[in-house]
């Protein structure tokens, strides 16, 4: 299962110019929030910005990531 620090880790490699901190929502390593600030975002509606996000992640789902809440900040 990832770390909150190799999530934070994928999106940043994803997205270079982003700011990002991840939180865990539960202890059990599979349930996390993504607060993630980026000027790739600007002008892109807000379904494309969590793609964005989620490419970033690529197979970390696979891995045991069961759940991200993902907060954008332009």
């Amino acid at each position: 299962m990832p770390t909150s620090e190799e999530i934070k880790e994928k999106i940043e490699n994803g997205l270079p110019d982003s700011e990002v901190e991840v939180l865990a929502v539960r202890n059990d390593g599979m349930h996390f929030k993504a607060i993630v600030k980026s000027r790739e975002f600007e002008g892109k509606p807000l379904i494309e910005q969590h793609r964005m996000v989620y490419n970033a992640l690529g197979e970390a789902f696979k891995k045991g990531l069961h759940s991200l809440s993902i907060e954008i900040k332009e």
